[in-house]
């Protein structure tokens, strides 16, 4: 720069600097004018970037907030009744029954049930939020994996339909049995008692979607992104229903594997969470009205 043979200042710590030749006077106000569009555009990008640095420091902030609430209420909930059980099998100033000691190892098993849930969910949705998710996609058939994904919801609490003509599709086998296990659970909290959910596929052309079914409260349109995001619970939420990162955790997951989750009014009251997923290449595409016969009003 000190050897340029014009320069402009731009802004308080910049200068146009040019070699070549020294200019005239009515080429030092065309440079002049270009400095001064320089420097506005310098001087929006520096607000942009302090303005993205904020928000991600308040979006931040509000992550460890929540996350401190799971870990004083949600976390430490099971963890205070583990310990109060065993402590009761421990003791020496009670003989309990064959029946009572069963129940006390029952809420042991549920708690740790419970805790490794909590923490499973925390840790897939920090790997989401670094970028470190890699799905390892192959083509499978829906019902190898959702039957699996069912092992954490109480029997008889959900129902499948899942055709036998359905097409295979393309995914990463763990992170879908994660995503529908989220999802079913989710919807069981909700589902009134004794209505099981229902968990259905049906192939649209490219595409395949599974549709988990509930006939609880719903949720309103203005509210149905926001399930999604984390640390969000709406409304009244269960006891024992977790710290909120259900759904976003099974969002993510659908996304990483070119997927997409949304959520619909259930006909007649409730709610309908749509997994859409890619149909596997090379199978015939599905005609467009095989849908399942509960999605018909």
């Amino acid at each position: 720069p000190e050897e340029a043979d014009a320069d402009m200042p731009v802004g308080d710590r910049l200068a146009l600097a040019l070699s070549g030749r020294v200019l005239p006077a009515e080429d030092r106000r065309v440079l002049g004018a270009f400095a001064a569009q320089a420097a506005v555009v310098l001087d929006r990008q520096r607000l942009v970037g302090e303005a993205e640095e904020a928000r991600k420091l308040a979006e931040g902030n509000k992550i460890r907030t929540s996350l401190l609430a799971a870990v004083s209420h949600d976390l430490r909930t099971p963890l205070a009744s583990i310990k109060a059980s065993v402590s009761s099998l421990r003791s020496d100033d009670v003989e309990w029954s064959e029946q009572d000691r069963a129940e006390l190892l029952e809420g042991i098993e549920a708690g740790a049930d419970r805790l490794d849930h909590l923490v499973g969910n925390l840790l897939d949705m920090s790997r989401l939020r670094t970028g470190t998710v890699a799905p390892l996609m192959r083509v499978v058939d829906l019902d190898e994996v959702v039957p699996m994904a069912l092992g954490g919801v109480p029997d008889g609490s959900a129902e499948l339909d899942i055709p036998e003509t359905l097409p295979m599709v393309e995914v990463d086998k763990g992170l879908l049995e994660r995503a529908v296990a989220n999802i079913v659970e989710n919807a069981v909290k909700y589902s009134p008692g004794g209505v099981p959910v229902t968990v259905a596929a049906s192939a649209l052309g490219d595409r395949v979607e599974l549709r988990v079914v509930d006939r609880g409260p719903g949720v309103p349109d203005e509210a149905k992104d926001g399930i999604f995001e984390p640390f969000q619970r709406f409304g009244d939420a269960p006891r024992g229903s977790g710290v909120g990162l259900g759904l976003a955790v099974a969002r993510g997951f659908a996304e990483a594997m070119g997927g997409t989750l949304g959520a619909e009014d259930t006909p007649g009251g409730g709610l309908t969470m749509v997994l859409t997923l890619r149909a596997a290449r090379g199978g015939p595409p599905a005609p467009a009205a095989d849908l399942p016969a509960h999605a018909v009003t």
